[in-house]
């Protein structure tokens, strides 16, 4: 089941098309990742996906309700975190947590219920008396995220959720998330740490000037536009002839830096080496330590935008 369809979405700011003509499925209980540069549309995507604008043309359905025809009832069913902070700076933690359930009619006996679980999920139980407004970015940003729990959802927007966390933390959240993918969730996801997305997301679409460039699972994208890996081979000892020697070697990018470490950027990795190998050998130069990096996800978003831009001048 599609949670999430959109046909031919356009939205349109003075002849300006922000997003332009996007074609976008979202299976239900999966965290689909949405990644783009600064400016490729994300934000206008989530607010249209949210009901909060309304689209200049296309098709919307969200979690199989015509978004144009009801957006109250879709705003029942969702839950957003966007990138601005919210906060109520007089509240405390636990305040905050209680008015949010408030506000979506939690009964008493389980609003009570969920307060307690959200405090130990994000560890903010030690912070629970403190107000709002006194703690840290990420104390904050943890709290904003925690409160969206306080009511039954079945979609879920997530934009830039682990903005001013540290590592145990965003780590803790990430977790925290694919647990409810797996009792049911779905969540839609936007970073710019592609690690991120690497590790939570089952599906990613890459968006650039509005447009969608890109849509497949991670390992998927990598076996597309990944075949390029990154070759170290470290030397025993330095040959100030070594850029000569490995001049003939076609079909990649070799850097030279050091007389003993080479680095070779190839699409053609396996044969490359073989041939770097062969004359290194036959010149008697002896490996320390040999690496093969395959590209990893930011590496892919980065030559699939590039290429989006180059083909669009």
């Amino acid at each position: 089941m599609s949670c999430i369809i959109a046909k031919s979405l356009f939205k349109s700011y003075n002849s300006v098309n922000a997003v332009d003509g996007i074609d976008l499925v979202v299976k239900s209980g999966q965290v689909f990742g949405f990644l783009g540069p600064n400016g490729a549309g994300k934000s206008t995507t989530i607010k249209l996906l949210t009901t909060l604008i309304q689209p200049t043309s296309g098709e919307l359905t969200i979690l199989g309700i015509n978004a144009k025809e009801n957006p109250l009832e879709i705003r029942h069913k969702i839950g957003v975190v966007l990138q601005q902070p919210s906060y109520e700076p007089s509240l405390s933690v636990e305040k905050s947590l209680e008015k949010y359930g408030l506000m979506w009619d939690v009964p008493r006996k389980i609003r009570k219920e969920r307060v307690e679980e959200l405090l130990s999920d994000f560890d903010l139980h030690d912070i629970r008396k403190k107000k709002t407004d006194d703690l840290s970015i990420g104390q904050r940003r943890r709290l904003q995220v925690a409160r969206e729990f306080m009511h039954d959802m079945e979609l879920l927007f997530l934009d830039e959720p682990t903005i001013g966390l540290d590592p145990s933390a965003r780590r803790k959240l990430l977790d925290f998330l694919k647990r409810k993918v797996k009792d049911g969730l779905t969540i839609f996801f936007t970073t710019h740490v592609l690690t991120e997305a690497e590790y939570i997301c089952d599906e990613i679409a890459i968006i650039n000037k509005g447009k969608i460039i890109a849509v497949d699972t991670p390992d998927d994208l990598k076996n597309r536009f990944g075949r390029k890996k990154t070759i170290k081979i470290h030397l025993s000892e330095v040959n100030e002839n070594l850029k000569n020697l490995l001049s003939e070697v076609k079909d990649c990018k070799i850097d030279f830096n050091s007389g003993s470490n080479i680095t070779i950027h190839s699409d053609e990795s396996e044969i490359v080496l073989l041939k770097v190998l062969q004359i290194l050998n036959s010149n008697n130069l002896v490996i320390e330590d040999l690496s093969a990096v395959p590209t990893n996800l930011e590496e892919i978003f980065l030559k699939v935008v590039n290429e989006s831009n180059e083909s669009n001048n």
